[in-house]
């Protein structure tokens, strides 16, 4: 089911007494989710990424816009009519049911043609258990269920009535770590066997590069950036997509194009055929080469070694920050730099993991070819 949004737009009224001004929390958002495709919508509290899940749920009513399911325009219909299931953060289960009981409850709540036997319902709530692999604790409740367990109910009883469009928001904070990457793991495997529409909020940009067809990159209600994940990672539109994206962050530089170089502090790292003008300059931790005579000097701050990758934490008078943080091979190399730290440590940049923003917009700015 492709799922279209035209202009959408969710104002409210302002708190503060003395300013009643409104809040746009999502501005003029036109989207398209193709059929049978993962979305997350990704970026920082408060940009309105759970508000555009309510609007396309129903659970909230857009100030302007449109909401299509395929052809039809749902921005008028409520939540039961649409179609949707949807999983909440805190999972949401009744207590006092047991797992089965959790699963058969949308079921038991469907009227007219939709009704079903007690047969048919108990077969669909065990093809919705077997689907998230939690045929073993039908009898369970609740409180007896691990967090990833009471998770994967959530998401079998969002399933059960096979909606045309599955809306997640951020069903993974309440984990650990590690119980977040196998949850992960299954979300994206169960959607690619119901090849459901589905729509996933979260802040954490690995959850979304991880396991999304899609991202959209949302600040302030207004959407920065739409792409596949390695594209939107590989090319951001401008500085915040970039420093949003990426673990560790990327490394921001006050520079300089003078002359077609790009200059960062007094060295010269890079050709650039631009304009002269003040930027800034982003590379990625792995956009860094160390090489004894390197265009980029820096004064070395310390050497963390996290097994397969080396982090070189350096400074540099022109970083942001002040400190850069460049990723290493473990095989290139931590001995090469241990013992040195306070001394100069000199880097090649790699040309494709360097960007280049306008220092007022904050925009992308394209080095042409040679």
């Amino acid at each position: 089911m492709e799922v279209t949004l035209k202009g959408l737009t969710k104002k409210f009224p302002g708190r503060d007494r003395k300013n009643r001004s409104e809040v746009t929390a999502v501005d003029h958002m036109t989207l398209a989710i193709p059929d049978g495709q993962l979305l997350a919508l990704l970026g920082p509290s408060g940009c309105g990424k759970s508000t555009v899940l309510n609007l396309i749920s129903g659970l909230l009513a857009p100030t302007e816009g449109k909401i299509f399911f395929g052809e039809d325009d749902v921005t008028e219909l409520p939540p039961e009519k649409r179609g949707i299931g949807l999983v909440f953060q805190n999972y949401a289960l009744y207590p006092h049911l047991t797992v089965r009981q959790n699963i058969l409850f949308p079921l038991e709540n469907l009227k007219g043609k939709e009704k079903l036997t007690r047969e048919e319902m108990l077969r669909k709530a065990d093809e919705a258990a077997k689907l998230v692999q939690i045929e073993s604790l039908m009898d369970r409740k609740p409180a007896e269920l691990s967090g990833g367990q009471q998770q994967r109910v959530a998401i079998a009883r969002a399933l059960v009535k096979r909606p045309r469009v599955l809306l997640l928001d951020e069903p993974l904070s309440n984990l650990d770590a590690r119980l977040r990457i196998q949850t992960r793991e299954e979300i994206r495997r169960i959607q690619r066997e119901t090849k459901i529409t589905t729509v996933f909020v979260t802040h954490d940009q690995e959850e979304a590069m991880s396991i999304s067809d899609l991202i959209v990159v949302m600040k302030e209600g207004v959407v920065q950036q739409i792409g596949r994940p390695q594209e939107v990672y590989d090319s951001p539109e401008n500085l915040f997509v970039a420093k949003f994206l990426g673990t560790p962050p990327i490394n921001v530089f006050e520079g300089q194009v003078r002359g077609h170089r790009l200059y960062i502090g007094e060295d010269a790292v890079l050709q650039a055929n631009v304009p002269d003008a003040p930027v800034y300059v982003g590379v990625r931790p792995e956009g860094f080469l160390m090489c004894e005579t390197g265009a980029l000097s820096c004064r070395l701050n310390r050497v963390e070694v996290t097994g397969r990758d080396v982090s070189v934490v350096s400074e540099n008078a022109a970083a942001v920050s002040r400190t850069v943080r460049s990723l290493i091979g473990a095989e290139n190399g931590g001995e090469a730099v241990s013992g040195r730290e306070g001394g100069e440590i000199r880097f090649d940049l790699v040309p494709r993991k360097v960007f280049l923003f306008d220092r007022e917009t904050e925009r992308r700015i394209f080095l042409e070819e040679s």
